[in-house]
C-alpha cells in the first residue's frame, strides 16, 4: 500500500442526545457514549486514508483499543484526530484521539484494512440468507 505514515485527519461533531448513552438508557447522565466517540475516530481514520485507495476500495474497522478519558456534556463539541503509525500489507495501524472543548477525552489505537468494495458486496451478499414470504 502507498499510504504514507504520518497522514492525518480530524473529524469534529457538536454532541447531541442522539450521541448519548441517556438516549439508550434515560437513567444514565446525557453525554457522549463511548460507542459514538470511537466511531467518530473511525470516521477520522478512514477519510485520512481514503484519497490513498484505489478506485472501488475503501477501509473497514478491524481492530479498536480505546481508553475514554472524561465525559462530555450535550452541546460541546468534540474533535477526533487520527494519524496513521504504521502500515503492512493488510493493514493500516492510527493512533486516535478525542478532545472536547476542555480536555483530551480519548485516546487509544485503531486498525483498519483496505478492502475492494465490489468484492466486500459480492462476500456479503452470499452471506446473506434468503428472505421469507
Amino acid at each position: 500500500m502507498r499510504i504514507p505514515v504520518g497522514v492525518s485527519a480530524t473529524k469534529t461533531w457538536t454532541v447531541t442526545r442522539e450521541l448519548t448513552i441517556a438516549r439508550v438508557d434515560e437513567r444514565l447522565p446525557a453525554v457522549l457514549a463511548t460507542p459514538m466517540m470511537i466511531y467518530l475516530m473511525e470516521i477520522a481514520a478512514a477519510e485520512a486514508i481514503q484519497p490513498y485507495l484505489p478506485e472501488g476500495w475503501i477501509s473497514v474497522g478491524i481492530s479498536v483499543a480505546v481508553r475514554h478519558l472524561a465525559a462530555t456534556p450535550v452541546g460541546m463539541a468534540v474533535t477526533a484526530r487520527a494519524e496513521v503509525v504504521a502500515v503492512d500489507e493488510r493493514s493500516v495501524t492510527f493512533s486516535v484521539e478525542a478532545y472536547d472543548e476542555r480536555e483530551k477525552i480519548g485516546e487509544g489505537t485503531h486498525v483498519r484494512a483496505p478492502i475492494e468494495l465490489a468484492r466486500f458486496l459480492h462476500r456479503l451478499a452470499m452471506k446473506t440468507p434468503p428472505e421469507t414470504t
